[in-house]
């Protein structure tokens, strides 16, 4: 048995029971119903007419013009054989030229354009891409330049004291007072000193360079007493120095 409806519940409160609703919500309902089943027909009957289209075209393009085609019957009278290429020596084409259809709706000549501005933009990439790996190669060989020469001074200002200090011993040892020149010697305050940054202030102090004040004190050692630093030895005298010393700069003993 079927229950009884409640007309003081919530449910049927809610209901809109204006006179006449419920037929024209259902009357709208039915008609936007009906339209969308004619754009959806529309669409299947549009759908399925290009489709059979394509399949006639398709049809007739794989299929061979017969003597009833006005355009090979032409031919045919000219000497033309089927299957025979075209031209008077037989150089032009066997098949006909492909049948391309357009189902766009852009103008012609777009897909080309739209093709050539693709291809400008992944050759701008390229370039870019050239352009800052070249960018990145250069900063690394001025990074290098920088850090050898960097090494390079520091080396040459370290045989400098050390040619310093080998001038100082041997000049005292032949009873030389006095430095031939200042910078000769090293100060007996300069050796205490641990900064290298006021020791690099001292050895540049005149207007001499580190690399010629070294060539200088080094030719000097050599001459005066047969020594060279980077042999580290006294020889006896100036044959046995250019006998034995393989040179006079530091790239001659590497």
């Amino acid at each position: 048995m079927e229950e009884e409806e409640d007309y003081m519940s919530d449910l049927f409160i809610k209901q809109d029971v204006r006179p006449g609703l419920p037929m024209v919500r259902r009357v709208k309902e039915a008609i936007q119903k009906e339209e969308k089943q004619k754009e959806a027909n529309e669409k299947n009957r549009q759908k399925s007419i290009k489709e059979e289209e394509k399949e006639r075209r398709d049809l007739v393009l794989k299929s061979a013009l017969g003597n009833e085609n006005k355009g090979f019957a032409l031919l045919q009278k000219m000497g033309y054989k089927s299957g025979q290429a075209l031209g008077k020596s037989g150089e032009g084409i066997v098949e006909p030229i492909p049948l391309n259809i357009k189902t766009g709706r852009s103008g012609l000549g777009h897909e080309e354009l739209k093709k050539r501005k693709a291809e400008e933009k992944l050759e701008s990439y390229r370039q870019k891409l050239h352009m800052k790996k070249q960018a990145n190669e250069q900063a690394a060989d001025q990074f290098r330049i920088r850090f050898k020469t960097k090494q390079e001074e520091r080396k040459m200002e370290g045989d400098l004291r050390k040619s310093q200090r080998a001038c100082q011993q041997l000049d005292m040892q032949k009873d030389i007072g006095v430095p031939k020149e200042t910078w000769f010697w090293i100060e007996p305050e300069e050796e205490d000193k641990k900064d290298e940054e006021d020791k690099e202030d001292e050895c540049t102090s005149s207007d001499l360079s580190v690399s010629e004040k070294l060539h200088i004190l080094t030719a000097y050692l050599r001459e005066e007493h047969f020594y060279c630093i980077w042999c580290g030895t006294t020889y006896e005298d100036s044959e046995d120095l250019s006998s034995n010393c393989p040179g006079d700069s530091a790239a001659d003993h590497d």
